[in-house]
């Protein structure tokens, strides 16, 4: 019987990628549904190549345009903001692959879950955001969160028949992007084709950015923290160049397991979507010998303060890690516009985790508030800085 699987965020990077994967795989897997924001002339392609039952478009004129061009008695079009939640809630599936960017892959997660639907999750945020509301929901309904982050699927494979009250330390791994060896001078003079330029992985722009600041290893740790339930002074971040190693586990007599594969994100996809079964992948496999060495160093905390700030606020806890990513996110986003510096992206959240005003254990709704906030006192430091 086929794995049924809804994919959002399926005109992204980790999008296209499940797909290709699913390609590969086409008598173990089915595509029910997909979910874009708005690009209108991928969807309308994997419409016509897989037929899904279902799509959700979050943009109003790209689901009309789609209307006309894909047939619609075979597959359904949403549209609007809940068309996501509609989706999961109306169409039964074994697995939702959450791949959106950004905030938005938080609420159908969480309507996933109510549903039951296993969750492969590519969507940082969703934890840092919320972690322990989506994480408390999976344990109540049973449900299982399977990490596709490199990392994270890593230590997901390092973990697998350990109990976690053995392990020492998680050491999670890191490029260390394109600006490695930048001095903070360096940093305010990066332009936005450079940061988008990562030496190792093919990622969107957002998740590319925070690679570039060291904030998505930042919340990485965050997101460890959650799915794993080890403490944040258990979870260390390594800096490893040549990304062949995704992540370690110490256990407390010393050893350590790390799992070790190409940089190719359809690795961890596959595991995730045949969890628990291991399928005989077509990719190309990890030549040790060419690679020749793996090399380890600290990350700097000066030049990559981003990484330091996530971690105070997962120790903050409560909202503060919602105001984290939400400053972040608009941070993030004024750079690409080239409205602020590179160097100002850390400026700016540091500036809301500064004036914030913490609640602890928040509700939704207190979360979603300290979202809001945060993003218009993020606004309010790039209205500061002079036009670039």
């Amino acid at each position: 019987m086929k794995k049924r699987v809804i994919i959002l965020g399926s005109t992204g990077s980790i999008g296209t990628q499940t797909l290709e994967v699913i390609g590969q795989f086409r008598d173990r897997f089915e595509v029910v549904g997909l979910s874009t924001l708005g690009h209108l002339g991928d969807v309308v392609e994997q419409a016509r190549t897989l037929g899904p039952q279902v799509i959700a478009i979050s943009d109003s004129e790209t689901a009309v345009s789609a209307r006309r061009l894909i047939d619609t008695r075979q597959t359904t079009i949403l549209e609007g903001p809940e068309a996501m939640n509609q989706m999961i809630a109306e169409w039964p599936c074994d697995m939702v692959v959450v791949a959106t960017s950004g905030s938005a892959g938080l609420p159908p997660t969480l309507e996933a879950i109510r549903r039951g639907r296993d969750i492969a999750l590519a969507n940082k945020e969703t934890l840092v955001k919320a972690g322990h509301l989506v994480v408390a929901l999976a344990r109540e309904r049973g449900v299982r969160i399977l990490p596709i982050d490199s990392e994270h699927n890593a230590i997901f494979q390092c973990l697998a028949g350990q109990k976690i009250e053995a392990v020492r330390r998680v050491l999670i791994t890191c490029s260390g992007g394109p600006f490695l060896d930048y001095s903070l001078e360096q940093m305010d003079r990066v332009t936005v084709a450079e940061a988008l330029n990562h030496p190792r992985w093919r990622m969107g722009p957002k998740v590319t950015v925070d690679s570039a600041t060291l904030m998505n290893k930042g919340f990485e740790v965050i997101e460890g923290h959650h799915l794993f339930g080890v403490a944040i002074d258990q979870i260390e971040v390594v800096i490893h160049p040549e990304s062949i190693c995704h992540s370690m586990v110490e256990f407390v007599d010393g050893s350590i397991l790390a799992q070790l594969g190409p940089t190719d994100m359809r690795v961890p996809i596959l595991n995730c979507l045949a969890w628990p079964e291991r399928l005989n992948s077509p990719m190309q496999p990890l030549d040790l010998c060419a690679v020749g060495r793996l090399t380890f160093r600290r990350p700097d905390l000066e030049r990559f303060p981003s990484l330091s700030y996530a971690r105070e606020a997962a120790k903050t806890g409560g909202t503060m890690p919602a105001v984290l990513n939400a400053a972040n996110e608009v941070a993030v986003q004024r750079f690409i516009e080239g409205r602020v510096a590179f160097g100002d992206i850390p400026r700016m959240v540091r500036h809301a985790m500064d004036h914030h005003s913490v609640r602890l254990s928040p509700s939704l709704e207190e979360i979603e508030e300290s979202d809001h906030w945060a993003r218009e006192r993020a606004e309010e430091f790039a209205l500061d800085r002079p036009s670039r």
